[in-house]
């Protein structure tokens, strides 16, 4: 029982890291992916000529 006590501690403090790693990653990658996705909906929007003057034509 006392290598239980010695040892649990360890435990749980590493499955705490663990499951907070795994948060973290899995929100980068839900991040990724809806940046991704909204990248590609940009990129499949037309262009819109624009009324105004640009900075080249000054």
């Amino acid at each position: 029982m006392e290598y239980v006590a010695v040892i649990l501690p360890s435990l749980v403090v590493g499955l705490l890291f663990w499951f907070a790693m795994k948060a973290i990653f899995n929100a980068d990658k839900a991040e990724r992916q809806a940046e991704a996705r909204a990248q590609a909906e940009a990129d499949s929007l037309p262009v819109q000529p624009s009324d105004r003057p640009g900075p080249e034509s000054k």
